[in-house]
């Protein structure tokens, strides 16, 4: 009961003193077009105006980021996001990619887009954390980028990221607390890329009774967005799935929705001698844009 005590006072105190230090983030730019950029400082004002953010100059994020070779992408593996932010040297960054476009259709000849894709990252765990993608219509291109501007900032979206950092720091010292007071838990072996290796290993992969398709969600095609996202799943000794955790993220509700059907899924389980055993196995969906 004593220790309980003490690890509950001591993750008081860390979670406490967490948030009593200002996080620092770096928002890369949105594109090379005068919206996109004027979008990202827009931003970076806005979220200056928060006490617990410490915003980075954004030439030093510029060279940074340019340094290691990033090019835009909004589809990152675990490590590619953690390599950008060991670059970037900061606790959280924000990529986007924000344009105007001239738009038609049967209803509505021509009419314009302004929309901004922002997705906030924890620098240290590469993990996505919070996507958005506001937009806003109207018939001409400048009155929609000056009301997108304003509705943008009026959604609350500065305030929806200084919130999402603030619990993403509140659960990475309750994390830190409950892995130091709790054994760990034994490591669950990864399965080989390769069938053969695996042979020759003398084991079976697991397999699913039936691989489940996730649905490409109205979120993803109201943003036109491709991308892969990858799992790796944890399949028991009983061929129940247990913990799954995304290692490519690509945003727009498809990280959500593989996880949701993963979920789903049960297997043959994995093994070894002619012995069931728990295996670590990656699964990849591409999605792409149905066809019109």
């Amino acid at each position: 009961m004593r220790r309980l005590f003490i690890t509950i006072g001591l993750l008081a105190l860390l979670v406490s003193t967490a948030q009593a230090q200002k996080a620092s983030i770096s928002v890369l730019d949105f594109g090379a077009t005068p919206f996109a950029q004027k979008t990202a400082d827009k931003l970076r004002e806005q979220l200056r105006a928060n006490s617990e953010l410490q915003i980075v100059d954004p030439d030093l994020a510029r060279a940074a980021a340019k340094g290691i070779g990033y090019g835009g992408s909004l589809n990152l593996t675990l490590d590619e996001a953690r390599d950008l932010g060991a670059a970037l040297a900061t606790d959280f960054y924000i990529l986007g990619d924000a344009q105007t476009l001239r738009r038609s259709s049967s209803t509505r000849p021509v009419y314009y887009e302004s929309y901004c894709s922002l997705f906030l990252v924890n620098g240290r765990t590469g993990e996505l954390i919070l996507w958005d993608r506001p937009s806003l219509q109207s018939d001409q291109a400048a009155e929609t980028q000056d009301r997108f501007w304003s509705e943008m900032l009026n959604a609350g979206i500065p305030g929806r990221i200084a919130l999402q950092i603030r619990r993403a720091r509140t659960d990475a010292e309750k994390e830190r607390i409950e892995r130091a007071s709790l054994e760990q838990e034994p490591a669950i072996e990864e399965a080989p890329d390769d069938e053969k290796v695996a042979e020759a290993q003398g084991l079976r992969l697991p397999r699913p009774y039936l691989r489940l398709r996730p649905d490409y969600p109205d979120t993803a095609a109201r943003a036109e967005a491709e991308g892969t996202v990858d799992v790796l799943v944890d399949v028991r000794a009983d061929g129940e799935v247990g913990r799954v955790q995304v290692a490519r993220w690509a945003g727009f509700g498809l990280d959500e929705i593989t996880v949701d059907t993963v979920r789903k899924m049960h297997f043959f389980p994995a093994m070894r001698n002619g012995d069931p055993v728990a295996m670590r196995v990656l699964l990849r969906y591409n999605f792409r844009k149905p066809p019109r």
